[in-house]
């Protein structure tokens, strides 16, 4: 076995950062340390938050370095050749502590970290603290360790780490500088991948980078270990299908056909599409989803100000910004919004298969003339119908009646209903009273001009038979005393 074999180390480690200027992706953040430890304005605490894999750790460990280093470079970086500076790269330093707060939870743990606080350092000027996953203790512990957090001795400084600021109770958020870490950039990661395969004598392709990069999610650690396993099935010629391959990652060139397809609404081609991808192996439900989020970086890429959202390399962008101006803005909120629905409903669908076809479908008729329609042939847009009203015909003005003359307005039980049969009506409006239901509504009392203004009797048949005068009722006395009009 060669001597490069047994002394292999991965890429993670291999290239980790050892200076603020070989930090990725965070210029901001270091030139704020930069200048803290230039002025000589440290903190007691510091708390470093982000994601997985952007740098937490190492730069807590360049700080360290760095504020004990002797002799520190013009740009504020450690020399790495000063003693405590080699005494830090050979892992032999007393003046930096780590501790993993994920298996040392406890008080007792927090009481033996107050204890070595005390100790004061052989050489330099600082004892560095670094605790990573802070938010992993427990509430005890958390409580024993803030008096020596608020008021620790000049040499000390604390350097906390985690990945969920929020499980951190607020009295420990209080006694620290927090500095959120921001998510790695694709761009940035791209840059450095090619950086380590250039000093690695391995041949890339940078549309390979880039589905590296992407299956990263900002993560420059995963990034580094991901290349690290295509570099060893590739034997170090990483192309951008032996990538897609070893990562088994769907090709965007599917996602690009499909969306040629819903522009000339060729069902057939987009259904033809899903079952090549669907032949390859890959779940409906990723497709759906990956589907969604190409019609979305195509949304973005189309307009010049939201380019800015898209994640990728200016190549990418570019292309991405051709294909996307091909269809309305429109066309991509109603296929995102039908993506979304079939996702939701994937989990209760008997059928998936049908579920994503009928989503294809539907896509590919988003661009039709009439999307909305379910008639056949070409069609328009269609516009909302109105809901037909009667037309009231313009009429003379009648004068008022004498007889009832205005009052304001009717109450509500005397309004017309219209579930009540067509009765005989006063011209005026403000005569009108309630209808009449019963079978003989003409034969009441002629007492008024306007017959329709008597209410009906509460007692239907012998109440009609008191009112009525007609020759089939008149020869019938009253029983009860007859009803007299309002």
């Amino acid at each position: 076995m060669s001597e490069m074999e047994e002394n292999y180390i991965v890429s993670a480690r291999k290239y980790r950062p050892s200076t603020f200027s070989s930090v990725v992706g965070q210029k901001a953040l270091t030139a704020t340390l930069r200048n803290a430890i230039a002025t000589d304005h440290l903190a007691h605490a510091y708390l470093f938050c982000g994601g997985r894999g952007v740098g937490k750790t190492s730069c807590a460990r360049i700080f360290a370095k760095t504020i004990n280093c002797e002799h520190r470079t013009p740009e504020g970086d450690p020399c790495n050749e000063c003693p405590s500076c080699r005494a830090f790269n050979e892992n032999r330093s007393l003046n930096i502590i780590e501790l993993d707060a994920a298996s040392n939870n406890s008080v007792d743990d927090i009481r033996s970290l107050v204890d070595q606080v005390q100790i004061p350092p052989s050489d330099g000027r600082y004892r560095v603290f670094i605790v990573d996953e802070v938010h992993m203790l427990s509430a005890a512990a958390f409580n024993a360790f803030l008096k020596t957090l608020e008021e620790p001795p000049s040499y000390v400084i604390f350097i906390l780490a985690t990945t969920e600021k929020h499980k951190i109770i607020p009295t420990i958020l209080s006694r620290c500088q927090i500095y959120d870490f921001s998510r790695i950039t694709i761009a940035d990661m791209i840059d450095h991948l090619e950086y380590v395969a250039s000093h690695e004598g391995i041949t890339t392709e940078r549309a390979a980078l880039n589905v590296i990069a992407r299956k990263a999610d900002g993560a420059m650690r995963d990034a580094l270990s991901i290349f690290d396993q295509v570099a060893a099935s590739s034997r170090g010629n990483i192309t951008y299908r032996s990538t897609i391959e070893n990562l088994n990652v769907l090709d965007s060139q599917y996602y690009s056909r499909l969306v040629e397809a819903f522009m000339a609404g060729n069902v057939p081609d987009a259904l033809l599409i899903y079952k090549e991808v669907r032949d390859r192996g890959f779940d409906s439900q990723f497709f759906v989803n990956g589907l969604a989020g190409y019609l979305r970086d195509l949304m973005v890429a189309r307009d010049a100000k939201t380019q800015t959202l898209l994640d990728t390399d200016d190549e990418e962008r570019r292309m991405m910004a051709e294909q996307g101006a091909k269809l309305p803005p429109e066309f991509y909120y109603a296929a995102m919004s039908l993506c979304n629905e079939a996702d939701m409903a994937y989990r209760q669908a008997s059928s998936k298969t049908l579920l994503v076809e009928l989503l294809l479908i539907r896509l590919c008729q988003q661009n039709g003339p009439s999307p909305t329609s379910e008639a056949d042939g070409e069609g328009r847009k269609l516009r909302p119908i109105e809901s037909a009203r009667p037309t009231v015909s313009a009429q003379s003005p009648q004068p008022a009646c004498s007889a009832h003359p205005p009052r304001g307005k009717p109450h509500a039980r005397n309004r017309p209903r219209h579930r009540l049969a067509p009765a005989p009506r006063c011209p005026h409006r403000p005569c009108r009273r309630r209808r009449l239901r019963h079978p003989h509504a003409q034969c009441l009392l002629p007492r008024h001009p306007h017959r329709a203004h008597l209410r009906p009797p509460r007692g239907h048949a012998q109440g009609h038979r008191n009112m009525c005068r007609c020759a089939r009722h008149s020869r019938r006395r009253p029983t009860t005393a007859p009803h007299r009009p309002q």
